[in-house]
């Protein structure tokens, strides 16, 4: 399989290349701001896609949109492929499906709340351990209960339903404080208000529909909008990292191929390992360890190289290094780090070189055959075919409108779950309260009155008073009682002393 051209090289004259059965062994793009790292993405891109490999990248500044544009065409282009060794240079566009969690400048991306999980979703909503662990009860609860955590009004439901039953969870799955679940709710207002109640919720992302192939065999390119994203700099680099585990587990071991099945790029790298736990770090470093095998590679986009973790870092076997400026004590540093990294090369001061380097220019080295890095080259980046810049809104929806995937998810779909149930169940309770109980007599009687209840007293009685009826039956009765019994003392009187009948 013919190799991805990088460039060439300008101190041994000889083409600098990335062989495709390497793809998958990970990379670096690192550089100043302005030192071209975006042009060289953008070329690694239309060459996996080439090859019949899907991309997946983020849009940070808007430019690498021009990958579904063909571009000018320019004479000093074409000039700089002839030097290069670029025979077939031609304008082109890419096949592009844009994304966004917005879902303003490309189709929804969305996940559920339980596929996001409490590690990361703790990392959005900055949480504390102690609210970390408020969550995974939130979540245990869940599975007990047999309800679905599908968008935030669920997590929100969940969270109202522990603040009830607080004292019977705390005994069952651990100390449940009310000052947690409140902070748990004040960091889920500010996550709605920063967008991401739209980032959760059904359809879910499926991963095939960013491990596409076009009918001409050509790899699809994913590009994620995220010039809004990235001013909420932990919802972005816990999406790309969400979605980099999804393909870690869901995704089968390949092994070594001819080709990666997918190549991931994380631009702005750094805001992945800002502020970011041991243990979130250490999860990182194996996802990027073992992804591998399952034919993914991972390249970083940052500034400097020291931005990776040394554990990570070792594990990119593909470096392009544009400049570094050493204009303060930690660039300088840097510059002296970026150096120490590459295989060196007789013919070439590196941390000289770094210095000196002009836009389009870099350090590259690769692997080559046995997996061995190759020699660093100061390299002249070739060109890309599709444009280097931003594209036209119009340009932007005739794309979205021609893509395949479109029709599923740009209507949200809202199935009953957890905030539904829940809702449910508190109508039943609801209604039982107030359904009315079967009242006594007494009770109908305190309930009526007026006149007609008057009336009712003085013939039928009260508890405390006598009735009209119930008087004149009593009367009757010592009545009628008192003149039987005078008549049969009578009688027995008159039968002992023998008087007349």
């Amino acid at each position: 399989m013919d190799p991805i051209l990088l460039g060439k090289g300008v101190t041994d004259d000889i083409a600098v290349t990335l062989l495709p059965r390497f793809g998958n062994r990970h990379g670096l793009v690192a550089g100043a701001t302005g030192t071209g790292k975006t042009v060289t993405l953008m070329t690694l891109a239309e060459g996996f896609s080439r090859l019949g490999v899907p991309v997946f990248l983020a849009d940070v500044k808007g430019d690498v949109a021009g990958l579904a544009v063909a571009g000018d065409g320019g004479e000093k282009l074409a000039q700089r492929a002839a030097d290069i060794g670029v025979t077939d240079y031609a304008a082109a566009a890419s096949p592009v499906v844009f994304w966004d969690l917005y879902g303003k400048l490309g189709h929804p991306v969305r996940t559920t709340v339980s596929e996001m999980g409490p590690t990361l979703l703790s990392r959005i909503l900055e949480l504390n351990d102690t609210q970390s662990g408020v969550l995974d009860i939130v979540f245990k609860l869940a599975d007990d209960r047999g309800l679905l955590l599908l968008d935030l009004d669920d997590l929100r439901a969940l969270l109202n339903l522990v603040a009830e039953e607080r004292k019977d969870i705390s005994t069952e799955y651990g100390l449940v404080s009310a000052q947690s679940v409140a902070a748990i709710q004040r960091s889920l207002l500010r996550l709605s208000q920063d967008g991401g109640e739209a980032f959760f919720g059904e359809p879910a992302l499926e991963l095939a529909d960013i491990m596409r192939v076009n009918h001409d065999g050509r790899g699809v390119i994913g590009i994620l909008a995220a010039a809004q994203l990235i001013l909420k700099p932990r919802l972005y680099s816990t999406f790309l990292l969400w979605l980099l585990s999804e393909l870690f587990e869901q995704l089968p071991e390949v092994g070594d191929l001819e080709k990666p099945k997918l190549v991931f790029i994380f631009d702005e790298a750094h805001l992945l390992f800002d502020d970011a736990p041991p243990a979130l770090v250490q999860r990182i470093e194996q996802v990027v360890r073992l992804i591998r095998s399952k034919g993914v590679g991972v390249y970083f986009c940052s500034q400097f190289p020291d931005d990776v973790p040394a554990n990570i870092l070792g594990q990119l076997g593909n470096r392009v290094q544009h400049a570094l400026r050493a204009f303060t004590p930690r660039d300088q540093k840097a510059v002296k780090t970026a150096g120490e990294t590459f295989v060196p090369n007789p013919k070439l001061d590196v941390v000289a070189t770094l210095s000196q380097l002009g836009t389009g220019e870099a350090l590259v080295s690769t692997l080559q055959d046995k997996g061995i890095p190759s020699p660093v080259q100061k390299t002249l980046i070739a060109p890309p075919r599709c444009r280097m810049g931003s594209i036209t809104d119009t340009e932007r929806a005739q794309v979205r409108a021609g893509s395949s995937v479109g029709t599923r998810y740009d209507t949200a779909v809202n199935r009953e779950s957890a905030a539904e149930l829940l809702a449910q169940r508190a109508e039943k309770t609801v209604e039982k309260a107030d359904t009315p109980k079967a009242r006594t007599r007494e009770q109908d009687d305190t309930q009526e009155g007026g006149f007609g209840q008057s009336i009712k007293d003085a013939i039928f009685g009260t508890k405390r008073r006598q009735g009209m009826i119930e008087t004149m039956a009593k009367q009757t009765t010592r009545t009628v009682g008192t003149k039987l019994g005078n008549q049969i003392v009578r009688g027995i009187l008159g039968g002992i002393f023998g008087g007349k009948r």
